[in-house]
């Protein structure tokens, strides 16, 4: 059995906008959302730099006794998946009566678990951490929460898997429906921005020094590049199979037509041009396409120095006959992490439904990796049919989807 899989619902909560009008305005801007954060200064980073996103008023909205399990990520992710239920036209009667999965990528939950020590340091009992201190900080936090909330009663599953998270729990709820494993499933990233979230990052000197200049740092594959920016929120997105989809009457936004995954096997941070191009080679195989017929990549790439230098080796391998336009929302985001290969989808999506392809800001000079891409420093009008996202994470995990416009 193979079946169609559709994307029929998005949502979006990120330093660039807290929904999709207001993001894909930031994309076709080339608006930064990044600047400094004052905590981290005082916490002791050597990089305060981050996206900023706000934090939800949740009180009025949620029943304080179904808040107190929600982590920081676990808010965002909320907040994005009250817009993709509401765009996928599914509401808490249909959540009732059917059956709805969820795959969601979250890879820490740092403030949590910080904050209980502390209150067991500070008191000496256990007994005052209060009874969402374990919902918060486990790395299932958001999966477990999201599921209690919707009343979600199919596959529910938690994908840690680096910076690849949210893009493999998209191919593992495409690889669900198209097996006949289910019919609806909620899919995305969220990644905590409190200043305790990304310490042991600053630590490897991972992140740009270019404080001054916040809107400036994040550069991907400018030869001035100095390491990235991390950042932050949440996304959420519905996949459904297509005759469901079309049997509700649900609005089609796009189609998830390739997965491609691999791992590198070598070094625990360094990146691997050769994993990176089987994740995209397997993705087109997946997709029954040829590297000619992709007309954008959303590329991974960081800004730092060798990891955009392997995967621009990769993409040159991959698609230099053909050279479709490339770009790294990221230069606008930061790194959000274990919600960028969510979030990304949804950026190329809104790009794709809008038909433009959303600039690689700060990128003024390219080195001898980028100047071999066809890379857009600025805003280009352009029909997309059919696009391809990276994802790759520490450990060696690469993930990569093709997604194609639904006519």
């Amino acid at each position: 059995m193979s079946r169609r899989v559709v994307i029929t619902g998005m949502g979006i909560y990120s330093c660039i906008g807290k929904n999709l009008e207001e993001v894909k305005r930031s994309l076709y801007e080339g608006k930064s959302g990044i600047s400094v954060d004052p905590m981290r200064k005082a916490y002791g980073y050597r990089s305060p730099l981050t996206g900023v996103v706000e934090r939800p008023q949740l009180k009025g909205m949620l029943d304080r006794r179904l808040r107190v399990g929600l982590a920081e990520e676990g808010e965002y992710a909320y907040m994005a998946t009250l817009e993709a239920l509401r765009t996928a036209g599914i509401d808490i009667d249909y959540l009732d009566k059917n059956e709805v999965g969820i795959f969601y990528g979250n890879d820490s939950s740092a403030k949590a678990v910080i904050d209980a020590h502390s209150v067991v340091v500070e008191k000496r009992d256990t007994a005052l951490l209060g009874s969402g201190a374990i919902f918060q900080s486990m790395n299932s936090t958001i999966t477990m929460n999201l599921s209690t909330i919707f009343k979600l009663r199919g596959v529910n599953m938690t994908i840690s898997a680096a910076c690849a998270s949210g893009s493999h729990a998209i191919g593992l709820g495409y690889l669900f429906i198209r097996q006949g494993l289910q019919d609806v499933v909620l899919c995305g990233g969220a990644q905590e921005t409190n200043h305790y979230s990304m310490g042991s990052f600053d630590a490897l000197s991972a992140f740009s020094m270019r404080v001054d200049e916040p809107a400036k740092a994040s550069r991907p594959f400018d030869a001035g590049r100095d390491g990235l920016v991390p950042s932050g929120g949440g996304a959420s997105l519905i996949l459904e199979e297509y005759d469901h989809a079309l049997k509700r009457g649900a609005t089609i936004y796009a189609e998830v037509t390739g997965y491609g995954f691999s791992s590198n096997g070598a070094h625990i941070s360094q990146p691997s041009n050769a994993g990176c191009a089987v994740a995209m080679e397997r993705a087109l195989a997946d997709a029954g396409i040829a590297a000619a017929d992709i007309d954008y990549v959303n590329a991974h790439a960081t800004s730092t120095p060798q990891g955009d230098m392997s995967e621009a080796v990769a993409i040159d391998c991959v698609f230099g006959a053909s050279r479709p336009l490339i770009s790294s929302t990221k230069s606008m985001t930061g790194h959000e992490c274990w919600m960028a290969g969510a979030s990304e989808i949804i950026y190329s999506t809104l790009m794709m439904q809008s038909s433009f392809v959303a600039p690689n800001i700060n990128f003024e000079n390219p080195d001898e990796y980028s100047c071999k891409l066809n890379i857009a420093a600025k805003t280009v009008e352009k029909n997309i049919d059919l696009l391809l996202s990276n994802s790759f994470g520490f450990g060696g995990t690469n993930s990569a989807l093709v997604v194609k416009k639904y006519k």
